[in-house]
C-alpha cells in the first residue's frame, strides 16, 4: 500500500482546508520544503494539489510544482486545473509520474478517454465525494453525477487508477468510510487510493484490508497523529 503525503497549495502556500468552513490553515510558507521534509522523513510517493488552479481552471503553481520535482527523485502525482490535453503534457513534461484529473472527469469526461489513450496508466482520476455525488471545481460545486456512476464511466474508459475523496472528512480526523471505499475496490481491474479523515495506524490497517493501492495522508502528518517514517515502513514495506 503506497503512502502519498499531501501538498496542497493555495497562494504559493501549502495548506489544509475545512470543507465545512472553507478556509485554509497554512501549515508551511514554502511547499518546496514540505516535499523536502517528508521525502526525508522516508516519503516515496507524494500528491501536490494545485488548489487555485482547481478553482480558476488552468495552472497557477506550476513554478512550485516544477521546483518540487526537480529536487525529488520520488513518485510524484498533482492534480488541480488539469482541463486539456496541454495541461496533462506540460506536467508529464514537467516529470510528474501521474497526472490526477478531477473535473474534467465529470464536465469533459471525452478528455479522460482521449488522456488514457496517450498516457495510459499516468492518468488518474480523482473522484471527490460529498453526499454521493461529486464535488467539483476544487469543492466549490456539486454535481449531479453520482461517485458510483463516474466509476463505471471512467473504467469503460479505461482508467485504471482512482483517487477517492471523501470531502466531508477531508482534514477531520474521524476516520475513514471504510464500508463505502471496500465497494469501490471491488470494481474490477482498478486501484483505489484513498483519502480523506485518515487518523492512525488502525485506520491505515482497515484500508489495507480492504485492498486499496493507497492512501493519502494529510492533517494526520502536519499534526503529529501519524509518524510518517513508521507507517511507510508498516504498510509499504518494499512496494515501489
Amino acid at each position: 500500500m503506497r503512502i502519498y503525503p499531501a501538498i496542497d497549495i493555495r497562494n504559493g502556500k501549502c495548506v489544509i482546508t475545512d470543507p465545512i468552513s472553507n478556509t485554509d490553515t497554512v501549515y508551511a510558507d514554502d511547499p518546496v520544503s514540505v516535499a523536502e521534509k517528508w521525502v526525508s522523513g522516508g516519503a516515496r510517493h507524494l500528491h501536490i494539489v494545485d488548489l487555485d488552479g482547481a478553482v480558476r481552471g488552468c495552472s497557477y503553481n506550476t513554478n512550485i510544482i516544477r521546483e518540487i520535482i526537480k529536487d525529488s527523485d520520488v513518485f510524484i502525482q498533482t492534480g488541480g486545473g488539469v482541463r486539456s490535453m496541454r495541461d496533462i503534457e506540460r506536467r508529464i513534461d514537467a516529470g510528474v509520474s501521474g497526472v490526477v484529473i478531477a473535473t474534467a472527469a465529470v464536465t469533459t469526461p471525452e478528455l479522460v478517454k482521449e488522456a488514457v489513450k496517450n498516457y495510459g496508466d499516468k492518468i488518474v482520476v480523482a473522484i471527490d465525494a460529498v453526499n454521493g455525488r461529486t464535488a467539483i471545481q476544487g469543492w466549490q460545486e456539486i454535481s449531479t453525477q453520482s461517485v458510483v456512476s463516474l466509476f463505471r464511466k471512467m473504467i469503460e474508459y479505461g482508467v485504471k487508477n482512482f483517487i477517492y475523496t471523501d470531502v466531508s472528512r477531508n482534514g477531520s480526523l474521524q476516520g475513514p468510510d471504510v464500508e463505502f471505499i471496500s465497494e469501490l475496490v471491488k470494481m474490477p481491474d482498478i486501484n483505489v487510493i484513498a483519502s480523506g479523515g485518515i487518523a492512525s495506524m488502525l485506520d491505515l490497517e482497515s484500508l489495507e484490508a480492504i485492498g486499496v493501492s493507497g492512501v493519502i495522508l494529510s492533517k494526520a502528518l502536519y499534526q503529529g497523529t501519524l509518524n510518517l517514517g513508521e507507517v511507510v515502513a508498516r504498510f509499504e514495506k518494499s512496494d515501489l
